[in-house]
């Protein structure tokens, strides 16, 4: 049985469970939900991007509350247990930060939350803590009308990301 086999098989509500691991919003979840079941990954995929896009900006907001800040590993550890080793991995360019770049992160954060009213989302995949506060003080003079779409491009680029580990965790349960 596939990853895909897998999730088609999930009741509602375990389908709900497992894709809220993927994104955080309720709304994206229960629409995806209601389109099981999926032909492939790439139907899966194209579907996520589809009902992403035609969510509201308080969904999209919804969705970041998610995720801790970039390179606040604690809160990490605490708060966001339902996806931690996602976000572990995810955030990995944070771990070998110095504490200079950990200090500008947090205060980048700061300055970010202040005037947007949600976290910085980026993709941080493959990036260093270097790399993130770079794209971070470049987001920051957005106007939030430009700055909100770009966070949902984030936003839809990790669901991508989370999607495609789920299915591999749902693979790798049948190849045992």
């Amino acid at each position: 049985m596939t990853g895909i086999d897998h999730l088609n098989r999930l009741n509602a509500a375990e389908a709900e469970v497992a894709l809220l691991r993927c994104c955080g919003s309720t709304r994206w979840t229960g629409q995806m939900t209601t389109r099981l079941p999926f032909s492939d990954a790439i139907a899966l995929f194209r579907c996520a991007d589809e009902v992403w896009t035609d969510l509201s900006s308080e969904d999209w907001m919804e969705a970041f509350s998610g995720h801790p800040r970039i390179g606040d590993m604690e809160s990490l550890r605490s708060r966001f247990a339902l996806t931690r080793g996602w976000s572990e991995g995810e955030q990995a360019g944070a771990d070998g930060a110095t504490d200079e770049d950990l200090h500008a992160l947090a205060e980048g954060n700061e300055a970010y939350e202040d005037r947007f009213g949600y976290i910085f989302i980026v993709c941080a995949t493959g990036k260093s803590a270097e790399e993130m506060l770079v794209l971070l003080n470049e987001r920051l003079p957005n106007d939030p009308n430009t700055e909100i779409q770009i966070a949902a491009e984030q936003q839809r680029q990790i669901t991508r990301l989370r999607l495609e580990k789920l299915l591999r965790e749902f693979d790798a349960v049948y190849d045992e």
